[in-house]
């Protein structure tokens, strides 16, 4: 059985996420809009586009970082009776065109956590740019592999199932952390993954939540966690993939 939904976390993303929403519509893809206690003005927004039919609303009374919300949103997903959710950004920098393709993927592979390469063009910024590298290097240090060549594009299939399963049992980071670290984990536990290509495009006028310097100390902070974590489940890492 394959039942997909979007996941949106939403952070005062009033202006965009209308878009966003009706693009996920016109794919024919029920949304989960997660209300990380936003403003009034995009609470206002989301209160009516919950209106419409298989748009579901959470909100949550504090806020709680874009991993937090993503969380909340695959909970309820799963509560929903949904098997399958994609997470999308609401600020529009995701290529909507794509999530045919990618549903498609996932009903292909119903298993495998379909995954977005992203391919930047020149809007993105740099200095975010050139983090990315020094996350791969880590990813692939702690994940002891190299079979994740992005671990920080927010346009991806969970399958349900594991995915809840793993946020229930350990603490994953909330905020900008979130992406990379579930990555890893869902590797430890040898989850299948897919990556596609999709284009990334950062509006001029979009709103980022990205702290150059407190998100990039929290992203140091997990790798360094990561890493003595790696070392505790070496042994049992290594005999679940000698068993696959």
């Amino acid at each position: 059985m394959h039942n997909p939904c979007a996941v949106i976390p939403v952070y005062n993303h009033e202006t965009a996420v209308p878009a966003v929403v009706e693009a996920l519509q016109a794919a024919v893809l029920p949304c989960v809009l997660v209300d990380d206690a936003s403003s009034p003005a995009c609470s206002a927004v989301l209160n009516e586009l919950a209106q419409h039919e298989r748009i579901y609303l959470v909100r949550l009374t504090v806020n709680q970082g874009k991993g937090g919300a993503v969380m909340a949103g695959l909970r309820e997903a799963s509560r929903l009776g949904f098997t399958h959710a994609l997470q999308v950004d609401a600020d529009g920098q995701h290529d909507l065109s794509d999530v045919t393709t990618f549903i498609q993927a996932s009903q292909h592979s119903p298993e495998a956590l379909i995954c977005g390469y992203p391919q930047y063009d020149s809007s993105v910024p740099k200095g975010r740019l050139y983090a990315r590298y020094l996350t791969h290097i880590w990813v692939w240090i702690n994940s002891l592999s190299l079979r994740i060549p992005d671990s920080m594009c927010g346009f991806r299939v969970y399958p349900l199932a594991p995915t809840v399963a793993l946020i229930d049992s350990v603490k994953v980071g909330k905020r900008m952390d979130f992406d990379p670290e579930i990555l890893v984990r869902l590797a430890w536990r040898n989850q299948p993954m897919q990556w596609l290509a999709t284009k990334v495009h950062y509006p001029q006028d979009g709103l980022s939540h990205f702290r150059l310097f407190h998100d990039n100390a929290l992203i140091s902070a997990m790798h360094t966690k990561l890493f003595f974590g790696m070392l505790v489940r070496l042994p049992s890492i290594l005999w679940r993939r000698w068993q696959a």
